[in-house]
């Protein structure tokens, strides 16, 4: 008697499978083929089975390895048995990578399935990243998807309205999403209970949707499993059982009355956002220099200098993709993979840092050379718009002086006496000679090309040397016209802080807190690091001179290091059990950014350190810097974000922002911005149900980040509006700073047109680029503002501009043909929006 279906369940077999976790790559590449093979095998010879799996990865490495096994999967594909779902490179972290990461991802996985078996997957897949940023909606439907794929967070740790539901973005863009909540593995053997469990708990539903197959470290499905969906399909059940894809369940869900929800599915595993902080620091500087290299080679090549070095390009970009991987960039897995992960970010670092060096070279053609006893100092502004900022620089004097009467006095070159105003500043070798020079300067750069400066040196009389006078009182004040900054003695910490009259202080901002943490990497089991268990104090006169190392018994802890007409440098040192923190705060002679630097010694476990500004605003309105877009934080929650977090009071007249270059952790309570800086978890040390430990207790066991740490921050208040419209320039700034070599020129007289700028600054181009399969020039922009801007965007380079009108929180991407000398938009996936067009060859 046949049976009458109402309902449908959609198996979709897949094989999570980690290229790394608790095992290194080389034992993840043993997995994927011992795992192809075996659905290969099942697909061959099992009636309406279908195996589902994506990460281009994983097909590269067995396209390398058994390249007649990828033949049988491509024949596959083309009989339907095959899927190929999600269409990414790989599985990432879904918070810590930028807008511009999340797009290289897509874009890295579709070319690659594009080009081995002609598909495009029209539902993205993230089933084990520990959280997705909501500003994956817009990128994912501008890159050609209609649908999202996910496990975590589950219902104990993110309430959404339904399973199935509209994902809004920052821009008001919607996707459909589903969550699926019984997660993306099976226990062999296990699936006729598990299926008969799922169906019991969804009598109320038409379709739903179950993952399954044997995972983390590859498997798939087994034979015994396919006989268990093979007796309960035949059962009079109810309930059709099919073999099928995530694409499949989507087309019947009903859209028009999904419920919406407009958030980042946050938070879950907040430990993450800090565990292994080099590897977050090295990711932060590939996926800034990365970009910053694709500017300025593209600079070069439009100018005919050199080739436009698509394939080394692509190579460093690998690098930066695998090591996003949601076992790698969260801080997850064993110390093997931590040090493999370094290395592959280092050889990423490396070949971005040649093609920078030769770009910027062939760069210099028509720049002066130098003048007699003139040391000229070149930098590159990969930004579009002017930077105005304090730079740093070191040239080497031919020789040594050793005329012990005298002092070789850096000044600028009388040429640019009127640009820059500069002061000396201690060199970073430790040679107590007079020979390398360190300058410290401001200046501003114009957009999009290089700048020429200069300086000589004068001698001065020894006694004329520039000294650091350290000032008298308890409380040490500087200002300048707009703000003001003072440091308490007896504590170390910043005291106050004014901005055009405002205090942007509330009791004493730098407290380094030390908060109870456990040795779990992911957080898995809290929401909050809140429990302050103590705190670093200032060490005394006699420990700070053991520290410091110097000969003498006895160092002031709270000292002037630097000292002149551009800043002023305050270096404070504390202490915390086995642990030292040397901070420095760097004041301007003009402007409200105030620079820390804090140079950590961390030696703790089971302990997390926050370094903590306390603000006046209570309750504390926080946003900060996500994927393309800019989130509101709920107070007393750790939270995620980027380049930059802030906090205003309820009736946002005022902001405070603090930008960085290396973390991601942070949250607010009462106010007071927190920011994550190190844990000191045991290597994957997962919990597990039962086991009050999560270390064994019989042996010693390293833990991650400990050892000499570096961070910094600029910290800057302001009326709300204006803060909130510059403060993403600032962060690219920081996280993208200008190239700075001295180094003597060729010489000429005509120095090469820019690259590019942008009349309104608000406007970010977050990357600039020759097209993947053109010579299209491609160009994305991002508005980080609250209101629509038209303005106009130019190459000078190539002789040519267009208008650009993009509202809040959108992103749009421009190309530019130079062989038919027409601008049209496109995709995230460079595929052309108009008509008119001509196709890349």
């Amino acid at each position: 008697m046949p049976h009458h279906f109402q309902k449908t369940l959609f198996l979709v077999c897949n094989a999570h499978l980690d290229p790394v976790w608790l095992w290194t790559w080389e034992e993840g590449l043993g997995a994927a083929l011992a795992t192809f093979r075996t659905a290969v095998r099942f697909c061959e010879t099992r009636e309406g089975f279908v195996f589902n799996h994506n990460e281009a990865l994983l097909y590269q490495w067995i396209e390398e390895h058994d390249p007649s096994l990828l033949k049988k999967i491509q024949a596959l594909v083309r009989a339907g048995k095959w899927h190929i779902m999600g269409g990414w490179y790989l599985q990432p972290d879904a918070n810590l990578p930028s807008g511009e990461s999340f797009v290289r991802q897509i874009l890295t996985g579709r070319r690659y399935f594009s080009s081995r078996f002609g598909v495009e997957p029209r539902v993205a897949v993230n089933l084990d990243s520990f959280g997705h940023s909501r500003g994956l909606v817009q990128i994912l439907k501008k890159s050609g998807y209609d649908g999202y794929l996910f496990c975590r967070p589950d219902g104990k740790w993110l309430n959404l309205p339904a399973d199935d539901f509209l994902w809004e973005g920052y821009d008001g863009s919607t996707l459909t999403a589903h969550r699926a909540g019984d997660h993306y593995n099976s226990f062999a053997g296990k699936m006729e209970s598990r299926i008969r469990r799922y169906l019991d708990s969804g009598k109320t539903r038409k379709q739903k949707l179950l993952l399954w197959g044997i995972g983390d470290h590859g498997g798939g499905p087994s034979a015994a499993d396919l006989k268990a969906v093979d007796k309960i399909a035949s059962e009079n059940t109810g309930w059709k059982i099919i073999h099928s894809t995530p694409e499949s369940y989507f087309e019947t869900l009903d859209k028009q009355s999904a419920p919406r929800f407009s958030k980042s599915l946050n938070p879950w595993a907040v430990g993450c956002y800090t565990s292994m902080a080099r590897v977050k620091q090295l990711h932060r500087r590939l996926e800034n220099d990365f970009l910053r290299g694709e500017k300025i080679t593209l600079h070069a090549s439009l100018a005919g200098l050199m080739d436009y070095p698509r394939r080394d390009l692509q190579e460093a970009l690998h690098d930066l993709l695998f090591c996003q991987f949601h076992d790698c960039l969260p801080g997850t897995s064993i110390a093997e993979v931590e040090s493999y992960i370094l290395q592959r970010l280092n050889h990423g670092l490396e070949r971005i840092n040649r093609l920078q060096v030769h770009a910027f070279f062939r760069l210099l053609q028509g720049q002066p050379e130098a003048r007699p006893g003139e040391f000229p100092v070149l930098i590159y502004n990969p930004h579009p718009f002017p930077v105005d900022d304090i730079f740093t620089a070191e040239f080497q004097p031919e020789e040594p002086n050793t005329d012990s009467s005298r002092w070789l006095m850096p000044v600028p070159h009388p040429d640019f006496q009127e640009a820059i105003i500069s002061q000396v500043e201690k060199e970073s070798c430790n040679i107590q000679a007079d020979q390398r020079k360190r300058i410290c300067f401001r200046t501003t750069l114009p957009p999009g090309r290089m700048t020429r400066l200069g300086w000589v040196l004068e001698p001065v009389k020894i006694q004329d040397k520039p000294s650091l006078q350290q000032p008298a009182g308890m409380i040490w004040t500087f200002g300048n016209k707009t703000c003001a900054i003072s440091i308490n003695r007896k504590t170390g910490r910043i005291q106050s802080y004014r901005c055009d009259g405002f205090e942007f202080v509330m009791s004493e901002a730098g407290r380094a807190r030390i908060m109870k943490d456990n040795a779990d990497p992911w957080g898995m089991h809290v929401k909050s690091f809140s429990r302050q268990t103590g705190e670093f104090a200032l060490m005394t006169p006699e420990q700070s001179a053991r520290a410091s190392g110097v000969s003498a018994c006895r160092l002031p802890p709270v000292r002037i290091i630097e000292n002149g007409p551009v800043r002023t440098t305050i270096e404070s040192l504390f202490f915390y059990r086995d642990s030292t923190l040397c901070q420095r705060v760097r004041f301007p002679f003009t402007g409200r950014e105030i620079e820390i630097e804090l140079i950590v010694n961390w030696n703790e476990k089971d302990r997390m350190l926050k370094w903590c500004w306390p603000t006046p605003f209570k309750p504390g309105i926080c946003r900060g810097e996500d994927a393309y877009g800019t989130q509101h934080f709920q107070e007393n929650r750790e939270w995620t974000a980027q380049r930059w977090m802030a906090v205003s009071p309820p009736e946002e007249n005022r902001l405070l922002t603090i930008i960085n270059d290396r973390i991601y952790g942070f949250d607010c309570v009462d106010g007071e911005l927190r920011l994550s800086l190190l844990r000191s978890p045991a290597y994957s040390g997962h919990p597990v149900d039962g086991k009050e430990c999560i270390v064994r207790q019989d042996r010693y066991e390293t833990r991650m980040d400990t050892g000499t740490h570096v961070f910094r921050f600029w910290i800057q208040g302001g009326p709300f509006h204006d803060r909130l419209n510059r403060i993403a320039g600032e962060a690219a700034v920081k996280n993208q700073p200008p190239i700075i070599v001295s180094c003597n020129p060729a010489g000429g007289k005509d120095p090469l047109p820019a690259l590019f700028s942008i009349e309104d600054p608000g406007i970010q181009i977050t990357a600039m680029k020759k097209g993947e399969d053109s010579n299209w020039v491609v160009c994305r922009l991002f508005n980080p503002t609250l209101g629509r801007i038209n303005t106009r965007l130019h190459l000078p380079v190539l002789q040519t501009g267009t208008t650009v009108e993009i509202d809040s929180m959108e992103i749009k991407t421009l190309a530019y043909d130079p062989l038919t000398e027409t601008w049209f938009e496109t995709d995230l996936m460079e595929n052309c929006m108009t008509a008119s067009c001509r196709k890349p060859t």
